[in-house]
């Protein structure tokens, strides 16, 4: 027997069992990645986030040990939801083996959820049928195998948590479609709860008030009149919104990466340097208002960091990777994103305000980098790759059924 007719028939015979498959990969990586952390890790952030998280366990509030030093608290502010996801652990006494096992327990659930979401959307796609199930297994393997989304399972930092409630808004969002109020408020809840992750969680419930407002424009008539009456509320309440962003980054310093020319927080590696002395803000200033500031007085300059910082943030070759890692980006990553861009120019998924959601996601958290800085590392980056899996997973079920 040829070696392709003896492939296809293990494939054939296969492929009714492929959830368990996959759910045995998923079980598999998550040991992998607990045996090389050695077991929960703690990085970076980490103090920050246990300390808040250990006075909410204790005191069922953030004790002040020094009534002048409110960093942590207000910094700790912008990652409610995780920090109270760490203190339920911790109440229960379960340390932190509890909280990376939750992290790993719910991004199980996020990929049952996302699996779910693309069937969803791939039974009403053109000449996908719903008995095709190509997509969702597509999108559920790269979720599960991709390592910069599940490595963080074992970390206690925010990426693990952030990742698996925005891919559950999505699936919630799909289920919205033909659900009643019930899953609507589901979604409203699962948006709230991202949105309360992490700083930029804003960007998942963004997507959906896009995502809304293409239902409405798609309906025609007076839902569409409906949509361009909510851009006029969204223009109207523009100084409010700018107002509560202004809050949002007060222990934050924008401007300043912006004087070191960083297009990755915190080095100098591929850092960009003005041709001319820059002209910087006066003090007293809001954050927003330095921003402005700052654009409008080296808009060259400007340009050429936010450019920078696109390709650093999209491209996923940084300089301390390793030589695997940028072959992986390069050679499956960028053709994901091409796939990705198929898809969405193709009218993948046919109901287009989950196509928007898809898009928007990744789409606003390079224009929160662009506008702010990116990460050394893939902590900006991994948490909107699965809604690129899902797009590509699309394109390629497509060609699979062509």
């Amino acid at each position: 027997m040829q070696t392709p007719d003896l492939a296809r028939q293990l494939w054939a015979r296969a492929w009714p069992h492929h959830r368990w498959l996959l759910l045995g990969l998923w079980a598999l990586t998550q040991a992998a990645f607990l045996l090389k952390a050695h077991g929960p890790r703690f990085a970076n952030d980490s103090a920050r986030y246990l300390e808040y998280a250990g006075m909410l366990a204790r005191y069922g509030h953030y004790h002040f040990t020094d009534p002048t030093d409110t960093f942590v608290y207000e910094h700790g502010q912008r990652y409610l939801a995780y920090i109270w996801f760490q203190a339920f652990w911790l109440k229960l006494g379960t340390g932190w083996w509890g909280i990376a096992l939750g992290q790993i327990a719910v991004s199980g659930g996020a990929a049952a959820a996302l699996y779910d979401a693309v069937r969803r959307l791939a039974g009403s796609a053109g000449s996908v049928t719903g008995a095709n199930l190509t997509a969702p297994a597509l999108a559920t393997a790269l979720f599960v195998l991709w390592p910069d989304v599940q490595q963080f399972n074992a970390y206690l930092l925010t990426e693990s948590l952030f990742t698996s409630l925005s891919v559950l808004s999505f699936w919630a969002l799909v289920r919205a479609h033909d659900g009643g109020w019930p899953a609507w408020l589901l979604l409203l809840g699962l948006l709230l709860l991202t949105a309360l992750a992490r700083p930029n969680g804003f960007v998942v419930g963004g997507a959906a008030v896009l995502a809304g407002w293409a239902g409405l424009w798609q309906r025609g008539g007076r839902a569409r009149r409906a949509a361009w009456a909510a851009v006029g509320a969204a223009v109207l309440a523009a100084p409010l919104l700018l107002w509560a962003l202004d809050q949002q980054l007060k222990t934050f310093f924008i401007v300043e990466t912006y004087a070191r020319g960083e297009l990755m927080f915190g080095t100098q590696v591929w850092a960009l340097h003005p041709t001319s002395p820059l002209i910087l803000p006066p003090p007293g200033m809001g954050q927003v208002s330095r921003v402005a500031w700052f654009a409008a007085h080296n808009p060259g300059f400007l340009l050429r960091l936010m450019g920078g910082k696109l390709l650093v943030f999209f491209s996923s070759v940084k300089p301390y990777y390793s030589l695997s890692h940028r072959l992986l980006s390069v050679l499956v990553l960028w053709p994901l994103y091409a796939l990705a861009g198929r898809a969405a120019f193709r009218g993948w998924p046919a109901w287009l305000p989950a196509r928007v959601f898809l898009l928007a996601v990744p789409l606003l958290q390079a224009a929160v980098v662009t506008l702010t800085v990116d990460d050394w590392d893939v902590r900006f980056l991994a948490p909107v790759l699965p809604f690129v899996f899902a797009l590509a997973s699309l394109s390629m079920s497509d060609w699979v059924n062509e």
